[in-house]
């Protein structure tokens, strides 16, 4: 089953992510042995205190993983497009998504779309796990704008598919199924393959997150489900670091 069908499948609507499963136990916030390793740096990684009206987290961002992902997001802080916005998708076996709307679910304007990183950040360790920051788009890898999610549990199939060394790839497995002396071209560029950017990590407030997570959802503006019936505003989104 193609990803995109997978994900629609979650209830997710392809994280549709700029337009608009896992089990794990509710409620639990992540460990602190299951933070990704913080890519080196010479200087300290950038922290974002989001102000919400559920309560305060902080996330770390790691642009020796994903450079032009964090300028991209640091950009929107600092022009404070997320005050204001709100958690309109929350799906509690799922993620938490917003950055997007407003609380009239206007679409607040965006800057051109940043280059997907999800290979770069996957290879410094950075992966879908519970409590990281990915960035959401639509079905093409590079239209990330805005908007992003936290995962609430390990979603290991938003994880970019990691492509063999070799032009042609001589084999190559995908869904249970081998694929012989593929073109290399033909699998980086393929959108399914491509996986959702890993930026940040929830570093305090894990337990809001959590209480957003469980909130009671339902339709609200265009969006047939998913949205908390209790409106979740971002009053705030400082670079405290």
């Amino acid at each position: 089953m193609p990803l995109r069908r997978q994900i629609l499948k979650t209830a997710l609507a392809t994280l549709c992510l700029a337009s608009c499963t896992l089990a794990a136990a509710a409620g639990k916030a992540p460990a602190p042995s299951a933070a990704p390793a913080s890519p080196a740096a010479t200087a300290p990684n950038p922290q974002v205190k989001f102000s919400t009206s559920q309560g305060d987290f902080v996330m770390e961002l790691y642009p020796a993983a994903a450079p032009k992902t964090v300028s991209n997001f640091l950009q929107y802080v600092k022009s404070k497009h997320y005050s204001g916005t709100i958690f309109h998708r929350v799906i509690s076996n799922f993620m938490v998504q917003g950055g997007g709307y407003d609380a009239k679910y206007a679409e607040k304007a965006t800057r051109t779309p940043v280059a997907h990183e999800g290979r770069e950040a996957l290879k410094a360790g950075l992966k879908n796990t519970t409590g990281t920051v990915a960035m959401a788009r639509t079905n093409d890898p590079n239209s990330a704008t805005a908007q992003f999610f936290i995962n609430v549990v390990d979603n290991a199939f938003l994880d970019p598919t990691p492509i063999p060394d070799g032009d042609p790839v001589a084999k190559f497995t995908f869904q249970g199924r081998t694929y012989p002396n593929v073109p290399r071209a033909q699998l980086v560029n393929h959108p399914q393959l491509a996986g959702y950017t890993v930026f940040g990590k929830i570093i305090s407030g894990m337990d809001v997150v959590h209480k957003i997570r469980n909130l009671p959802t339902g339709a609200g503006g265009p969006f047939p489900s998913d949205v908390p019936k209790t409106t979740v505003t971002i009053l705030s989104a400082t670079q405290i670091k």
